[in-house]
């Protein structure tokens, strides 16, 4: 497989690193000499230094045997052209694209097939904003990610102070709750843990745990971290993420967002219809305080400025904000903001990278998911008729070091697995690794 990535930035970079460990043939084009030299210091891959709408670094990149470009400049109308120069001139299949502004993300027939043919336009704001949303729906959870149209949740909670697991070993947690329970992942600071059970649970540590959704109120309840849902919220910036995460919430919550941008504020004003938009320094204590950030059950700090982010969110929490959410686009501030004690931090470029990554998978993999700063993989596979996990129970130690098997899907029944389950042919699993195992698992599913 030939994959050619348009854009060696964080999001190319990310996606190029994940191909090279699968054994992708992958090209990177990118007109930045410095970020190359990055990635070829790094990465055992070809690079390209040219426009992205360039065809003969195309032709260079041997785009007529390519089978997909991924195009993630910062540059959509590059991202787009590139995409056009794939299909006109090399007759590139697969062609994904990042797409910020909403005038061209939206326009279904310019990316249709008959047109650019993109599939997928991945927006990172819009994904920020879904990612948001989730989140305030379960106000106690640092991350949320869904599979099987949503009948298996991956929570990921930071332990609290005051929870009932910490200092636990995690074969003790089970006795302390009603449902069967898997703990996939711990993230402890910049390390990554697949747990056994022996391991200890410390407060802060960020935990991955896979429940049916008609579960997760009653285990958060028995981790001592459930909270009510949102209802009241403060968003710190009111660009394009804290623009879409008011106006899908606004008929459900009671809103008001900072803007330090007047003119931003009237686009605001006009644009959405119960929101409060409040003129204003989002660093200011004192408009904070006035605004009742102490009985805020959510406050999101989404402006343009990372550092400013950081720094308000410790602030609300300080104040007493009951759920603080940063979003972070620096990939090397993110591990920084979760040690500063920060309750969510979301990224939109891993959040792009990861999504991408879903669609440069195997046949036996549906979907694969980074997490943990990518350093880890949620995989949801399909056992073929010919895969050797076929008959086998978790107690056989079936799997690879470093992976557990957090949930399966048989026909309608969701199994949150024990020691003595076994496996069935066209069984689909969530299989949370560490990234060196994944190959070795698409060949146990094959």
């Amino acid at each position: 497989m030939r994959v050619i990535i348009v854009g060696a930035g964080d999001i190319g970079y990310q996606i190029a690193k994940f191909l090279t460990y699968e054994g992708v043939d992958v090209v990177i084009i990118d007109r930045d000499g410095s970020k190359l030299r990055r990635i070829t210091e790094e990465l055992d891959i070809a690079t390209i230094e040219a426009e992205g709408s360039d065809p003969s670094a195309f032709k260079e990149a041997g785009a007529d045997k390519a089978d997909l470009i991924i195009a993630v400049t910062n540059s959509d109308e590059t991202n787009m052209i590139a995409c056009l120069l794939g299909k006109a001139i090399f007759n590139i299949n697969r062609k994904i694209a990042r797409i910020r502004n909403p005038n061209y993300f939206f326009n279904k027939e310019l990316l249709s097939e008959s047109n650019l043919d993109i599939d997928p336009a991945i927006n990172p704001e819009f994904e920020a904003a879904q990612a948001v949303t989730k989140l305030l729906e379960h106000a106690f959870a640092s991350e949320i990610i869904e599979f099987e149209q949503g009948e298996i949740i991956i929570i990921g909670i930071k332990i609290p102070e005051d929870s009932p697991i910490k200092e636990k070993k995690l074969k003790s947690i089970r006795t302390l709750l009603p449902k069967d329970f898997i703990i996939g992942i711990i993230e402890r600071d910049e390390d990554v843990i697949i747990p056994s059970g022996e391991d200890i649970l410390q407060v802060g540590d960020i935990v991955y745990i896979p429940l049916k959704k008609e579960e997760i109120e009653e285990v958060a309840q028995s981790l001592g971290v459930y909270t009510e849902p949102a209802k009241k919220i403060m968003i710190l910036g009111g660009g394009r993420i804290g623009y879409y995460i008011a106006s899908k919430m606004e008929s459900q919550l009671d809103i008001k967002i900072i803007e330090k941008d007047a003119e931003r504020c009237n686009f605001l004003s006009k644009r959405l219809n119960k929101s409060l938009i409040l003129h204003g320094d989002g660093a200011n204590k004192q408009l904070l305080i006035e605004e009742n950030i102490s009985n805020m059950d959510a406050y999101i700090a989404c402006s343009n400025n990372d550092e400013l982010n950081i720094m308000s969110s410790l602030l609300a929490q300080k104040l007493g904000a009951k759920k603080v959410i940063s979003i972070i686009n620096r990939t090397d501030y993110v591990p920084l903001a979760h040690n500063l004690g920060i309750q969510s931090v979301l990224s939109p470029r891993l959040i792009t990278a990861s999504i991408i990554l879903r669609y440069v998978r195997k046949e036996e993999i549906l979907s694969l998911i980074a997490i943990a700063e990518n350093k880890a993989e949620i995989i949801e596979g399909v056992v073929n008729k010919t895969s050797s996990l076929i008959g086998q129970t978790l107690k056989d130690k079936i799997f690879p070091k470093n992976t557990i098997l957090g949930a399966i899907k048989r026909d309608e029944r969701i199994i949150i697995p024990k020691g003595e389950d076994f496996i069935k042919e066209q069984d689909k699993l969530i299989i949370f690794t560490l990234r060196d195992s994944i190959k070795e698992i698409e060949k146990l599913l094959a």
